[in-house]
């Protein structure tokens, strides 16, 4: 064995050391949270005594219980799992049956708790919030729901445990309307009809329908309409003849200036009369 090789299993025993006590904590707090939430389920459906949620393996089976499955069967799952996993893919497939096993049941309990099969949604991812919730709301546990599907073959539940209560109601199941449609029952308030009652005349019926189209019998052949003949096209207008180019017009004369204006001539003013002569 070569220094890169010690090197690299010394490292994954070191990460191993690491993680291991990590994981050890997450497994014991979800176990804890789990039974927990199992303990308030089991508190709605009747169970008596807390200590039964808190117990491994019994826990889970009371759950199966409840859901109208035979506990039993999943044991018979568990203990195939673990003495047939050397065995490739066996073993993992009786895990996997295990793991539907426990969904089923939990679409039971949740039936009983008032919730719809889309939940098993959350319960397949996140089956601790799903018992979180289931837990804490404020639904009430109710019995009176349709049968299961199994409810007539190996898988019902048929066993007697001291503190669980039967999850069969007292006046049977109610029937499923799904699988049993003449067990509707009227809404509340309906009255039936009086005696002797006759329901309306149906209504006249409609005008006829038009007679079914008859072909040509096979010997004849039906007119032919010769097509409409086509318009004359209209007679194209008369050219109309060039009009005759008119020479120029003669440019306009030039205007002549107007003349010259003279200034008017002003007369010399009149010479004074000389003065009269003295007198002797």
């Amino acid at each position: 064995m070569s220094y890169d090789d010690d090197y690299g299993i010394g490292g994954l025993i070191a990460v191993w050391l690491v993680l291991a006590p990590l994981l050890f904590i997450l497994a014991i707090a979800a176990y804890v949270i789990s039974s927990w939430f199992l303990m308030k389920i089991f508190e709605k459906a009747g169970v008596q005594g807390k200590w039964r949620a808190w117990v491994p393996v019994y826990n889970t089976l009371i759950f199966v219980k409840l859901g109208d499955l035979n506990p039993w069967w999943l044991l018979i799952l568990w203990g195939a799992t673990a003495f047939l996993s050397w065995i490739p893919v066996v073993g993992q497939l009786f895990g996997l049956a295990a793991f539907i096993y426990t969904l089923l049941a939990a679409w039971r309990v949740g039936l009983k708790l008032q919730k719809e099969a889309v939940w098993l949604i959350l319960y397949f991812f996140l089956s601790i919030v799903w018992l979180g919730i289931n837990a804490f709301d404020k639904s009430r546990w109710n019995t009176a729901i349709p049968a299961a599907p199994w409810a007539g073959n190996f898988l019902a539940d048929n066993t007697t445990w001291s503190g669980i209560p039967n999850q069969v109601p007292a006046g049977g199941f109610p029937p499923n309307a799904a699988t049993a449609p003449g067990s509707y029952a009227p809404p509340a308030g309906y009255q039936p009809p009086p005696a002797g009652y006759s329901a309306p005349p149906a209504p006249p019926a409609g005008p006829a329908a038009p007679a079914a189209y008859a072909p040509p019998p096979a010997g004849g052949q039906p007119p032919v309409t010769p097509p409409p003949a086509a318009p004359d096209a209209p007679a194209a207008p008369p050219a109309a003849a060039p009009p005759a180019a008119e020479p120029p017009a003669a440019p306009p004369a030039a205007t002549e200036p107007p003349p010259a204006t003279e200034p008017p001539a002003s007369e010399p003013p009149a010479a004074p009369d000389a003065p009269d002569a003295p007198r002797p």
